[in-house]
């Protein structure tokens, strides 16, 4: 029992002396990797590249986190100040009631507790990378003070930051679908109309014209605000040399390429939280049963600062055995994700950036740390790989549990403990066909029919995607019978802007299409406009302009109805709205796709293409005078080929510019390019950046 002792009060000295040694190897690695020494911003350099995208160079990766941090917050202080206001639990001292709400599931998550507990799992040069990540946001404030919005912002710590990384996962795993519900008193609900999501390909060298693995990243996200994406190039002499899109608040690369591999993610859609309904004492709504017996559900008291109120409002959060625990009127429901279990994956994240081959890339999604995202993957030595991607809880199988609705909180045979290996996960690697894909679809649905995965042999409580979207639909039907695929051939894929001949929506919209025009003659004009249309998403088609109007309409009226044909009634009540909306706004019915679609920046407002669900997807919102602002979609774009022999050729294009600050010239400079689908060349070669670099500096230089 006590190794090396020779009685039983050895054990403290023993312990004393192993502590001891932890902490002077702890000494020595941190020395190594920079956590607690001063980085010097002199040995750091940010090269800006003509488009302004920040190429960071330094000897260690401490140093380049923080030279990353210097470089985002001078392009975007504004949406990284949101991330570090979360992992403080004070977002409502700045914005007010909502920041508040937000601050509030901080508490009730349990977030910082969680960073507290599991805090000396991180390893030692992941500490160290987000020391000076953090270093290099504080330090940015302290020297730029008229640009920090938020008095509570800074100055703020590694563990602040982390809690932000939980809870803004955990947000992204279901928590911001399934809080509403809560709240509202409405847990059960049907999927709605919507279809958002990303693209991803890689292609085997078997399959493409010259013998080099290509890879797509194609993400679909909010085209402004604090889940945007930033592009940036980190490079150390330790290894670390990675390209690619991150979030506002990153201190990492998200996807994209190093050397030798990359990866893209698409959101996946496998049951990833689970919703528990306790059964409550009658006579005392603090006690709920488990396993015949009374508990206590753990109670706690917070305070939220909410901006225009002088003192800080008093809320009480609750925890049972399941965790998270809300009272609402239909009764008290736990939440329990495994997001909200693990503090790991920004360092999961780490190891898959600087992994230099497939079998350290595995390794990494070993940890499981990462509880979500399909990953695409492709590299320089013939692999391409596919898996939908999570930390997924080994559920009880018994058929009497519902866990894609909500479960019996009342005993042990629900409350899982356990995940699965990733190892267990749906999962590609070189498949025959050479090549695979996802676009937020099925993973049994990747690649050609002979060589897809069967559902059936995954478990079904994991709730994995069976369906196919029109985006996946679309694939196939340009993929079908290819022999091999040169570059120009992927991208015009990704690029494709046509609907599959089969639409693949939630309600069937065929009576819509196909509504006789002659029978509503005050409504032919929009009705043939629409029945003409060749389901392509193009600027200048009429029939794309009159599906904007329809489909953003039904989305409306039928989100939370069951899926279902949409009738006569509906579709003559909807070209109704078109027609109204058209001759109201515009003064006529003659309208193409970009007179009411714009993609918006600033002051200049451009017409756009792309519609929900084709592969350049687009989502918009009402904007002015009868116009629609795109939200949402086609983001960041990344094209990758891996040569045998040399650094890969890149290519991208981010859909605004590199700077989220209107007086920079990287403002909207990649915008038209984004619109006409054009890209421009990167690497990863410092010679090369430094060589046709616009600016070279350091940090506070």
């Amino acid at each position: 029992m006590y190794p090396y002792c020779v009685n039983r009060a050895q054990p403290v000295v023993v312990f004393q002396y192993f502590s001891a040694m932890k902490y002077l190897l702890s000494l020595l690695l941190i020395a190594y990797f920079g956590a607690e020494a001063q980085i010097n911003p002199g040995n750091i350099t940010i090269a800006r590249d003509s488009f302004g995208v920040p190429h960071i160079f330094a000897k260690t990766d401490p140093e380049v986190a923080y030279g990353l941090a210097w470089a985002h917050a001078e392009d975007d202080l504004k949406n990284i100040e949101t991330m570090i206001l979360y992992g403080k639990a004070r977002l409502g001292s700045a914005i007010g009631k909502k920041g508040a709400q937000a601050d509030y599931v901080v508490n009730l998550l349990r977030c910082r507790q969680l960073v507290d507990d599991q805090w000396n799992t991180l390893s030692l040069d992941f500490l160290a990378l987000i020391k000076g990540y953090v270093d290099g946001l504080n330090a940015y404030a302290r020297t730029h003070p008229g640009e920090v919005q938020y008095r509570a912002s800074f100055p703020f710590n590694e563990k602040e930051y982390i809690t932000a990384v939980v809870f803004s996962i955990s947000i992204f795993c279901g928590l911001d679908k399934l809080l509403p519900q809560l709240f509202g008193n409405r847990v059960a609900t049907i999927p709605g109309f919507t279809t958002q999501g990303s693209n991803a390909f890689a292609f085997h060298p078997s399959r493409t014209t010259t013998g080099e693995a290509m890879l797509t990243i194609n993400a679909h996200q909010p085209v402004e605000g604090p889940t945007a994406f930033y592009e940036a190039h980190v490079q150390s002499e330790q290894g670390w040399n990675m390209l690619g899109g991150l979030f506002p608040g990153g201190c990492l690369i998200f996807h994209g390429t190093n050397e030798n591999l990359g990866w893209a993610h698409t959101v996946n859609y496998q049951d990833k939280i689970d919703l528990f309904q306790l059964e409550m004492n009658p006579s005392d709504n603090n006690l709920y049963k488990f396993d015949g017996k009374w508990l206590s559900l753990e109670s706690k008291k917070v305070k939220l600062h909410v901006k225009g109120i002088p003192v800080p409002v008093n809320r009480s959060v609750y925890w049972s055995k399941y965790g998270a625990t809300v009272k609402t009127k239909q009764g008290v429901f736990s939440i329990r994700t495994p997001a909200t279990m693990d503090i790991k994956a920004l360092e999961q994240w780490y190891r898959m950036n600087k992994a230099k081959n497939y079998t350290e890339f595995y390794k990494a999604l070993s940890m499981t740390s990462l509880p979500m995202f399909n990953i695409i993957y492709a590299d320089r030595y013939d692999t391409i790989f596919y898996i939908s991607n999570g930390k997924m809880p080994r559920r009880n199988p018994d058929s009497q549990y519902r866990w894609r609705s909500t479960v019996p909180g009342n005993t042990s045979a629900t409350l899982w403990t356990e995940f699965k290996a990733v190892s267990e996960l749906p999962q590609y690697l070189n498949p025959g066909s050479g090549f695979l894909f996802n676009t937020n679809h099925s993973p049994f649905l990747a690649t050609d029919s002979l060589d897809n995965l069967q559902a059936d042999q995954f478990d079904r409580n994991d709730g994995f995607e069976t369906f196919h979207n029109n985006r996946s639909q679309r694939v196939n039907e340009l993929l079908i019978g290819f022999d091999k695929i040169d570059y120009q051939t992927m991208k015009r894929i990704k690029y494709d802007q046509q609907f599959p001949q089969q639409l693949q929506f939630p309600y069937g919209i065929d009576s819509v299409m196909y509504i006789n025009a002659n029978d509503y003659p005050e409504l032919k004009d929009v009705i043939s406009n629409l029945q003409q249309w060749d389901r392509k998403a193009l600027v200048n088609s009429k029939g794309a302009a009159v599906f904007l109007l329809v489909y953003n309409y039904l989305l409306a009226k039928l989100n939370g109805i069951a899926p279902r044909q949409v009738t006569i009634a509906e579709a003559v009540e909807t070209f109704k709205y078109v027609h109204e909306h058209m001759m109201k706004n515009f003064g006529t019915t003659n309208l193409v796709l970009g007179d009411v679609q714009k993609l918006v920046r600033g002051d200049v407002e451009l017409p756009a293409s792309g519609l929900p669900d084709v592969l350049t997807a687009e989502y918009t919102i009402p904007y002015k005078k009868g116009l629609r602002k795109i939200t949402t979609g086609d983001a960041y774009i990344c094209f990758v080929r891996y040569p045998k022999n040399g650094l890969p050729f890149i290519e991208s294009v981010n859909t605004f510019g590199a700077s989220n600050k209107p007086g920079s010239p990287h403002y909207k400079d990649q915008m038209q390019m984004f619109l006409n689908h054009q890209t421009k060349p990167m690497t990863l070669d410092k010679e090369e950046v430094l060589r046709k670099a616009e600016r070279i500096y350091q940090p506070g230089k």
